[in-house]
């Protein structure tokens, strides 16, 4: 991937650009935030929305408000010291990038920050963002209007006055307010006391577009009871901002039907994905689209092998014309074939005239981005067997070439060489690296697994079982396990574990699929019997707490 380049037309002075990072969801970013993210010289971002825009900085961006861990996201260091680090990275001639939550255009001290940079003369520009108001009420199922098209009103409650409370008690229009969990129940009694109706519904939602969202619904008389009836207050976090909806025409009507977010069939639920970032990247992001929040713990290592010797030749081999045909298994050998390519100055042009095949779409995606297009992919199966379904036999009139360059793990099944070999292919089966055992991930997340703190974990083989094991314990039983197949599935019993989902075929992508199914027919068991939707990890025993002496 090449980095954009920087723009021409530096001047003294730098340029700003103030960004709505929107109310949570890192897709909501628009695509010139993005593209201005790819440009930043300086990234100013608030600390609760680093973690939203931090995919797109540029490398080697300056980043002076990254939070540091175990630090309050919301700390003071907010305005004041924001608007001091842009003003002077500008000055400097850097082309700052000033990241806050929703809109700039609803921030009083981004204002503020863009009235500095007009009054010295530097440059800036302003990107929009989804405003929290209408983005977590979207995300909530509450349309803010029908077809009756009732006013809408919007509200910060944190700053309204008493003339304003009295102004839209006595409006029917549609409320959009933003308060507090601990306010809540006061500013509803504030809206009886100014007219409105205690029978009028509202909907009350926190952590609004993420996967911790929550949302109630009641009435004006009735919310705060609704609240502590959920144990929501009192709470630690009761100062949280939440957009309540209040009105006879608004989402609290159709929210039953509208609540597609929250009612995703894995929304929330912490699913341990064994495997590097790498190699989950496509299952992680299938699994957020089921509403989970993906966990990756790799539990293998990739090394070099212990005599590069045998991969030198093949590489060497393949420039000179040794191979028909070359076969990946996995993503790792075509990183191996990638390395000892660069290694000799090589690139994918190397390839030309050789035949290329790929055991699944994962490591097509690979070879894809190395600049190589596979000439086979399983129609079927994404396994060795499902690979030599489709391989050709040798055929002497039109094949000019017998041998078959296979690189792959030291620990690797045999099923492919022997089948290519009964079809008459030679085949250099060459290690191109080694899998050990990964260290053990850190001290909270192997609490998590053996505490039940993760709701379901995918294994994806045998070894990803043994091994997770070994470096982390076994997972809770609570925690649903899910197997790719039955080989994996008879590890998992092997240790111990209930195995509570299987992949109907082994592919990664379908075995997501079969969680998510698995998750969708307990929720709707959960609502037919009208019992109280839990995730997997919130039926565990809770760990009483020691009293107070």
């Amino acid at each position: 991937m090449h980095a954009q380049p920087k723009p021409s037309g530096v001047t003294s002075h730098g340029h700003v650009t103030f960004l709505g990072a929107g109310p949570g969801d890192p897709g909501l970013l628009t695509l010139r935030a993005v593209e201005a993210l790819a440009q930043a010289d300086v990234l100013i971002a608030d600390p609760p929305v680093y973690e939203v825009v931090r995919a797109h900085i540029r490398a080697g961006a300056d980043t002076p408000l990254q939070p540091v861990e175990d630090e309050p996201a919301s700390g003071p260091q907010r305005a004041d010291d924001g608007a001091d680090l842009v003003m002077g990275a500008a000055r400097g001639g850097k082309r700052v990038v000033r990241a806050v939550a929703g809109d700039p255009g609803l921030d009083a001290d981004a204002t503020g920050e863009m009235l500095a940079c007009a009054r010295e003369g530097i440059t800036f520009e302003v990107v929009p963002g989804v405003a929290e108001a209408t983005g977590v009420a979207a995300y909530a199922g509450v349309p803010l209007r029908d077809a009756g098209g009732a006013d809408v009103r919007f509200v910060d409650a944190r700053t309204a006055d008493g003339r304003c409370w009295t102004e839209i008690g006595a409006s029917d229009a549609t409320l959009v307010v933003s308060t507090t969990l601990q306010s809540v129940g006061a500013d509803a009694a504030k809206l009886v006391s100014s007219g409105r109706k205690p029978d009028t519904p509202l909907s009350v939602t926190v952590g609004g577009t993420t996967t911790q969202q929550r949302t109630w619904s009641a009435t004006l008389g009735t919310i705060e009871r609704t609240l502590k009836s959920a144990k929501v207050l009192p709470s630690a976090d009761g100062g949280r901002t939440v957009i309540a909806v209040v009105g006879e025409r608004s989402a609290p009507a159709y929210r039953d039907e509208l609540a597609w977010f929250e009612s995703k069939p894995l929304f929330g639920w912490r699913v341990l994905v064994p495997r590097t970032k790498e190699q989950a990247a496509s299952l992680s992001e299938q699994l957020r689209s089921y509403g989970a929040v993906p966990s990756e713990v790799p539990t293998i290592a990739v090394e070099p092998p212990r005599t590069p010797q045998q991969m030198d030749r093949a590489v060497k081999g393949l420039v000179t014309g040794r191979y028909e045909w070359v076969a990946f298994t996995s993503v790792n050998a075509v990183k191996a074939v990638r390395e000892k390519f660069e290694e000799y100055g090589l690139d994918a042009r190397a390839f030309a005239g050789i035949k290329v095949a790929a055991v699944g779409e994962q490591t097509a995606r690979a070879l894809i981005d190395f600049g190589v297009r596979p000439d086979l992919l399983p129609s079927g199966e994404q396994s060795a067997a499902g690979l030599l379904e489709d391989w050709p036999p040798y055929d002497p009139v039109f094949d000019p070439i017998d041998r078959v360059f296979l690189p792959r793990a030291d620990i690797a099944t045999e099923t492919l060489v022997a089948g290519l070999i009964d079809m008459g292919w030679e085949v250099d089966d060459v290690t191109a690296y080694r899998t050990v055992r990964a260290s053990p991930p850190p001290a909270p997340t192997r609490e998590a697994i053996k505490g039940g703190g993760f709701d379901a974990v995918l294994f994806t083989s045998s070894s990803t079982v043994r091994n997770l094991v070994g470096i982390a314990g076994k997972p809770h039983n609570v925690t649903v396990i899910a197997c790719i197949g039955p080989a994996t599935a008879k590890t998992a019993k092997e240790h111990g574990l209930r195995v509570d989902v299987m992949a109907p075929e082994p592919s990664v992508a379908r075995l997501a699929e079969a969680l998510a199914e698995f998750g969708a027919d307990r929720r709707a068991a959960a609502l037919a019997a009208g019992e109280l939707l839990k995730r997997p990890s919130e039926k565990r025993p809770q760990r009483r707490r020691p009293r107070s002496v």
